[in-house]
């Protein structure tokens, strides 16, 4: 059940930049090569950071039984405070109409500078290490083991590599769906980035 209700969070996790930036990848000349180190990146830094927030959560939960219950509880608040500044963060960012200025650099980007910009964005992007932090913890408050993490890990990394997919499986006609698909993303990601956030809330208080 825990596995489930940490799925949905993968889209919070990639909605905004992160997409934006697989996109750029799809499409420029060096794709394959942008696109795997970019994908490869990410991967890196969110598998730490979840480990090392699972860990945390469960230092905090398993000392001792006395009071265990009332860490595991005070533990839950801490992850809804964590969700609501995650709320608070996508609807600031809503009306962002003008690309970051690094996103200039993604057409003559190099394997390298697509690696960096991955791992930077999946592990240190404010929504996505408060998501990831989130999730860490609230595995191990449950007391699931570590592995449980990995499917979210994998899906998240999967829509990351999405479009990177929709161009080997579509060749050029993906040319043309992927500006139409990143453009509604940029619009309407937030969303879905709320809503998630909210029926996740609601998950950890029930």
């Amino acid at each position: 059940m825990t596995i489930v209700a940490t799925l949905p969070l993968a889209f919070v996790m990639i909605a905004g930049p992160q997409i934006i930036s697989s996109f750029f990848f799809a499409t420029s000349e060096r794709w394959k090569a942008d696109s795997a180190a970019f994908v490869v990146g990410a991967a890196a830094s969110l598998l730490a950071v979840l480990t090392i927030a699972y860990f945390i959560g469960k230092g905090i939960t398993s000392g001792g039984s006395d009071g265990g219950d009332s860490k595991s509880d005070t533990l839950d608040y801490v992850i809804v405070g964590l969700l609501l500044v995650a709320m608070a963060y996508v609807f600031h960012g809503r009306k962002q109409t003008e690309p970051p200025k690094w996103m200039g650099k993604l057409e003559t980007a190099t394997a390298r500078f697509s690696f960096t910009l991955g791992f930077l964005l999946l592990g240190f992007f404010p929504s996505d290490i408060i998501t990831s932090i989130v999730v860490g913890t609230h595995m191990a408050n449950h007391g699931d083991p570590w592995w449980h993490m990995l499917p979210f890990l994998f899906l998240t990394v999967f829509l990351l590599a999405l479009p990177a997919l929709l161009v080997l499986a579509l060749g050029q006609r993906a040319k043309t769906l992927l500006p139409k698909v990143r453009d509604w993303m940029s619009t309407n990601s937030w969303i879905v980035s709320e809503i998630v956030l909210v029926l996740f809330i609601i998950i950890v208080l029930g």
